[in-house]
């Protein structure tokens, strides 16, 4: 069973900066897709980034510009740096992977970022 572990959420002041981790207990290069959704309180969860394995990203309009993922296959780790945090980025952030048919998700990590 894939295992993906989110670590790096925290409480920070709006303009800073976060980096999130998300460590898979499988190669990043075995997944179709990697990214990452985040749920804010009472919403529906939506996408963040996305990182293909055959290359380029996605991002959702909401963080275009203020927002990296990126992947390191040799530690099996991804990552998505937040600089210019806003108050609406507050949220519980979650690791997905795509592997043909099977979803994988992390557990989260809260991000809350304060005025």
């Amino acid at each position: 069973q894939v295992q993906l572990v989110e670590s790096g959420g925290g409480l920070v002041q709006s303009g800073a900066s976060l980096r999130l981790s998300c460590a898979a207990s499988e190669s990043t290069f075995t997944f179709n897709l990697m990214g990452w959704y985040r749920q804010a309180p009472g919403k529906q969860r939506v996408m963040v980034a996305l990182i293909p394995s055959g290359g380029g990203t996605a991002y959702a309009d909401s963080v275009k510009g203020r927002f990296t993922i990126s992947s390191d296959n040799a530690k099996s780790t991804m990552y998505l740096q937040m600089n210019s945090l806003k108050r609406e980025d507050t949220a519980v952030y979650y690791c997905y992977a795509l592997r043909v048919l099977d979803r994988y998700w992390g557990q989260g990590t809260q991000v809350t970022v304060s005025t």
